[in-house]
C-alpha cells in the first residue's frame, strides 16, 4: 500500500502558500490582512 498523503518539498509550499506570494497579490494582502486582525501566530507558511 502507498502512503495515503504525499508530502510537498518546503520549497513548493512556500512557493504556494509563502509570505511573498500572498504579498504579490490584492486578495492576498487581504488574507493576510484577516489574518492579522483575528490575531494569528502565524500568517502564513
Amino acid at each position: 500500500m502507498k502512503k495515503t498523503l504525499k508530502t510537498i518539498s518546503i520549497l513548493k509550499r512556500k512557493r504556494l502558500h509563502g509570505f511573498r506570494r500572498r504579498m504579490s497579490t490584492h486578495q492576498g494582502r487581504i488574507i493576510l490582512k484577516r489574518r492579522r486582525r483575528k490575531g494569528r501566530k502565524h500568517l502564513s507558511v
